[in-house]
């Protein structure tokens, strides 16, 4: 199947634990190249997550970014700078001892003072998170993969029908190679025939040898085996790009076949026309090879 490796997915899951934001980005990667960030209560889901994402995607540079938001209350945790708030009290001892000051240390001193006091937020166990959010995150990248893939076999269409065409296309070049090396090659065998025929008035030949050598330096340029191999990489194409399979590396190889057919062919075929058409097919195999290094 032609599917694209580009697409963006975004997807949002709450309940009454928490929300959940999935975020995926994909683009072009030879391989399958998987990164995934996820926030530290979560960390110990990240070998199920990864061979979720494997199970789906075939290749790509895929970016998952996972986000969470709990309703449990965090429980503060308080700590007190017992250096910071002896030193205080014998600083306040002293300024009663002199007149300066009188009454004793309060709570509320040490709350207004900065450095007696650390507050700290404290996070819910991670262990007991993870375990209890599992299920929810792994569907909610699930569902942000549906997307994404609704999203790539959306573009895998349009990238189908320019191949389509391009296939189509090649087809009629490698038809009109095969006409211009016929006449080339029957050419060739008229110009040897009349080389032939005037070496004949100054030399003994056998002509029958001679006809023989002729048609046999001509074949030399015969076409026929490669044209019938491209034809077959065509239909292997169809069968390809109609499988429910990933096909980018396998038609990018392909591609690569029908290259080396199309070289041959131009060092074999004789002809005035068989350059030029040779040429063109190669120009678009190009394109079709670049468009391929956007199917999965």
């Amino acid at each position: 199947m032609i599917k694209s490796m580009t697409g963006f997915a975004s997807l949002t899951r709450d309940d009454e634990r928490g929300t959940v934001g999935v975020t995926i980005r994909a683009v072009n990667h030879r391989f399958l190249d998987l990164q995934l960030r996820l926030p530290t209560p979560l960390a110990s889901l990240e070998p199920a997550l990864r061979a979720l994402v494997q199970k789906r995607l075939g290749r790509g540079r895929v970016e998952i970014a996972v986000s969470l938001q709990t309703r449990q209350a965090s429980v503060p945790r308080i700590e007190l700078n017992a250096e910071f708030a002896q030193a205080l009290s014998a600083a306040m001892d002293q300024a009663r001892s002199q007149g300066l000051v009188s009454g004793m240390l309060t709570p509320g001193d040490l709350l207004r003072l900065p450095q007696a006091l650390t507050i700290q937020e404290q996070l819910p166990e991670s262990g007991g998170l993870a375990e209890a959010l599992g299920t929810p995150v792994a569907a909610a990248v699930d569902g942000a993969i549906d997307q994404l893939e609704t999203m790539r076999v959306l573009e895998g269409q349009h990238l189908r029908v320019d191949l389509d065409t391009r296939k189509a296309l090649l087809a009629e070049l490698i038809r009109r190679i095969a006409a211009a090396a016929d006449t080339g090659r029957q050419e060739l065998e008229a110009r040897l025939m009349e080389r032939a025929r005037e070496l004949a008035g100054a030399l003994p030949i056998d002509q029958s040898a001679l006809a023989q050598e002729v048609v046999r330096v001509a074949q030399r340029s015969d076409i026929s085996e490669e044209t019938t191999r491209f034809h077959g990489h065509l239909a292997h194409w169809d069968a390809l790009s109609g499988s429910p399979e990933p096909c980018g590396r396998k038609l990018d190889f392909l591609l690569q076949e029908m290259n080396r057919e199309v070289n041959t062919i131009g060092s074999k075929a004789d002809g005035l026309l068989v350059s030029e058409v040779v040429i063109q097919a190669k120009a678009e195999l190009e394109k079709m090879r670049e468009q391929v290094q956007n199917v999965e």
